[in-house]
């Protein structure tokens, strides 16, 4: 080099190169994120550029000194929301939102969930923030540390803005409308990256907070009118087949259908439930429809057969809302006693505050129960202790009752006792999927010691007992140990198949006598409908988004909460349309009217939940102006 030449990089433009980098190196190797051409893979690679240069940018506007802290502070910050998102991505398949961030009640509940998804691999996730301390300690001569004129300052942020619209340019001849029709939120990363991810995020946030102050009856209207279309009568011979029976619902935890009628090691994984098939109404086609509130979204579903919302868990972010069309709070004013058995924290998900909004009169929490450190692991009381524990608080409840039960055993990180195995765990390279069986097997035994329970208490003859899986154990991340299990490949098509879960419907003197297995398409939102016309209960004025499963003409039509669907004939899933019987790719166009419908039905069920909506309802009116407007179904 000749004298007097210095070579002088600007360290804001070190730690922007160092964290985009760095950026692209963990899309790449912790999210599963699909590229069909290189174009997706340019823009995968150029998104975070626009955000971090922003970011960062802002410490131009400090002195020396100051600008040195702001960036390592900064970039400490941002690594540790990458981080975050990467770590949650490992179990969830998903990326974090705003709402879930609120959510610290539940943190010290899940140390052994979070503990093993941290790897010690992900220290070099801050090597970048080493790296630039290192180079403000001892400013090697070819760093510049001096400010920047006013002049380049403007430059640079102008820079910053043709880079954004650029990415979002290139984004929107990928996916039109990307703003306004996505519910995906792997296809805002694949395009504008995780930062402005997360600005966009921030944006609904603040928009959905001000929906409740700013909604009014008329909003349900048009609502009210298209869930009147759908109506469908409930089957004669099984309206009120379960009239005036006790009620008890049981929360089958992780629990996928893959499992019934399979065996692991030679030996069947859940052989109670296998058996109770053949004395119940079983579904073999029905679906979880969960959010990022997963079990908490479960019993939303369950309990108000409306749609989870697409950010966090509505147990969180609307609690307090009007919710006075939720089963518990409609049959206690036919005489029934709702409760809720679960032996972990009251907060936990906020459920203190949400089950009084639903209407639950009391809830059996880790307060009730003796746990000790032997009949206990993982997240709390083993299964069947908790059933045996329950059974004496069951005894004492007036009569009839509706009394549903949350299962904890089968949990990931799925640990459980040497002695309390059934059946060896597989071996795959996945350890998740490995320790699953063992755990699924012990929860159909406590099924199995629970129905037993039931029967020495003299409560079985009288209930109905309702069975179902609240959501997935094995997210699509260990696809290649399932694809060793299932023995077949595993693409799209039957990532979709495989968010079917269990559905028993048993009616002691009814389904033992005559049982069915339904091939019918059917998911969580339908139970509540299903639910109150086997007692009986009319629902042609309901508000409510789900089906009587045992309606004679009812639409084979389930939604997920990313606007994915599945039909009798069709699944479309990922943006792709599948033929169900070739399980092949097939035209789009076939697609399209139900793609519509998805998203309609996710957006009227989030309007009513953002709006606060039911609190204009009455049950046969609703309230527009401060005047009752009378809904007469079609």
């Amino acid at each position: 080099m000749k004298k007097g030449i210095k070579t002088n990089i600007p360290f804001i433009l070190v730690a922007v190169t160092l964290l985009w980098i760095k950026t692209y190196i963990v899309y790449k190797t912790s999210f599963n994120i699909t590229i069909e051409s290189i174009k997706q893979e340019f823009i995968l690679f150029i998104n975070p550029l626009s955000s971090i240069l922003l970011v960062l940018g802002l410490a131009l506007f400090f002195k020396e000194k100051g600008a040195k802290r702001f960036i390592i502070i900064t970039s400490i910050i941002v690594s540790f929301v990458l981080y975050a998102n990467a770590v949650y991505y490992r179990f969830f398949n998903d990326f974090i939102t705003i709402p879930l961030l609120f959510q610290t009640g539940n943190m010290s509940d899940l140390g052994s969930s979070i503990t093993e998804l941290i790897k010690p691999t992900d220290l070099f996730m801050f090597l970048d923030v080493v790296i630039l301390i290192a180079l403000m300690k001892w400013t090697p001569n070819f760093i510049n540390f001096t400010t920047w004129r006013p002049k380049v300052r403007k430059m640079y942020f102008l820079s910053i803005v043709g880079i954004f619209l650029f990415n979002l340019g290139l984004a929107e001849t990928e996916r039109p409308q990307l703003l306004t029709r996505t519910f995906d939120r792997e296809i805002l990363v694949k395009n504008l990256g995780t930062y402005n991810y997360h600005v966009y995020d921030a944006i609904l946030q603040t928009k959905t907070t001000a929906q409740r102050a700013l909604a009014d009856g008329s909003e349900l209207t048009e609502i009210q009118n298209y869930i009147n279309a759908k109506h469908k009568e409930p089957n004669d011979e099984l309206f009120g087949i379960a009239e005036g029976k006790n009620v008890i619902v049981v929360k089958l935890e992780s629990l996928q259908s893959f499992v019934i009628d399979n065996e692991i090691n030679g030996e069947p994984v859940t052989p109670f439930l296998n058996e109770l098939k053949n004395e119940s109404f079983y579904f073999e086609n029905f679906y979880h429809q969960t959010g990022q509130g997963k079990t908490s979204d479960s019993e939303f579903l369950l309990d108000n057969s409306l749609y989870p919302l697409g950010r966090g868990a509505v147990f969180f972010t609307h609690a307090t809302n009007d919710y006075h069309t939720a089963t518990p709070n409609v049959i206690k004013e036919l005489g029934y006693h709702p409760v809720v058995f679960h032996a972990n924290n009251q907060s936990f998900w906020n459920r203190d505050v949400m089950y009084q909004s639903l209407g639950y009169e009391h809830f059996y929490e880790i307060n009730d129960y003796e746990i000790t450190e032997e009949n206990s692991i993982g997240w709390g009381l083993k299964d069947i202790e908790f059933f045996e524990q329950s059974i004496p608080y069951m005894e004492e409840l007036p009569q009839p009752f509706y009394a549903k039960f949350i299962t904890l055993t089968n949990h990931f990180p799925f640990v459980l006792d040497e002695e309390d195995r059934f059946v060896d765990e597989f071996d795959s390279k996945s350890r998740t999927l490995n320790r699953y069986f063992p755990t699924a097997r012990y929860m159909d035994e406590a099924i199995k010691v629970f129905f037993e329970e039931l029967k020495a208490s003299g409560l079985y003859e009288d209930s109905i007992i309702i069975l179902y899986g609240d959501h997935y154990g094995i997210s699509e991340n260990h696809n290649e140990a399932m694809e060793q299990y299932l023995g077949k490949e595993i693409g799209p098509f039957e990532v979709a198949q495989l968010q079917r879960v269990p559905m028993f419907i048993h009616i002691p003197g009814v389904t033992d006598v005559n049982p069915e297995t339904f091939d019918t398409v059917g998911g969580q939102i339908d139970i509540k409908p299903t639910i109150k016309h086997l007692l009986g209960i009319e629902t042609k004025f309901d508000i409510q988004f789900g089906q009587d499963l045992f309606a004679e003409d009812r639409s084979e039509f389930i939604v997920f909460r990313d606007g994915s669907f599945i039909t009798d004939e069709l699944v479309y899933t990922k943006q792709v349309c599948y033929d169900k019987e070739t399980e092949q790719e097939t035209d789009e166009a076939s697609c399209e009217p139900f793609i519509e419908q998805a998203k309609k039905e996710l957006q009227y069920s989030d309007k009513i939940i953002y709006g606060d909506l039911l609190r204009f309802y009455n049950g046969t009116t609703i309230q527009v102006d401060g005047f009752e407007d009378t809904v007469i179904p079609d």
